[in-house]
């Protein structure tokens, strides 16, 4: 299964790059994760962001593929504990559907985004900054795998 991450933003520290480097080679063959920058839109200080937004949106459904599931991480979507986020992944697996997974920019989705979206899925409650979101989806994607491989990684 390929699983694409489709970010808002182009320059993430070198630390950001490493850790998310990291947890998508751990991943292995089984489940591919590749990232995908969008270049965010244009804001200007004090301005109005709707322009930024739209065009960000644009940019985020234009690199949806034909045929992949849709989540947005949305501060407002659907929770998960980390047994739920692993079994949901492997019901993904079994469906044979490729995941697009799409990080907003720091004003979030344009409408057109987040109606696409086949769900809207919370990280956290927390505010996460939007590079730190590249790593922690990634360490989560590797710890469901581990829960289903009984892999030692994940003792709860």
């Amino acid at each position: 299964m390929r699983v694409r991450l489709l970010a808002v933003g182009t320059r993430a520290p070198a630390w950001v790059r490493q850790g998310y480097d990291d947890y998508a080679r751990r991943l292995g063959p089984g489940l591919k994760l590749t990232l995908v920058q969008i270049e965010p839109g244009r804001r200007a200080a004090g301005g109005d962001v709707r322009a930024a937004l739209e065009t960000e949106g644009r940019r985020l459904l234009a690199a949806v593929r034909d045929g992949e599931f849709l989540v947005a991480l949305d501060e407002h979507g659907t929770q998960m504990t980390t047994a739920r986020f692993a079994d949901w992944l492997a019901e993904r697996m079994r469906a044979g559907r490729d995941l697009a997974i799409m990080a907003g920019g720091p004003d979030g989705f344009a409408p057109q985004v987040r109606a696409r979206a086949d769900l809207l899925l919370s990280l956290s409650a927390l505010t996460l900054p939007h590079a730190l979101v590249r790593i922690v989806l990634a360490e989560q994607l590797y710890r469901a795998l581990s829960i289903h491989a009984h892999h030692p990684y994940h003792r709860a």
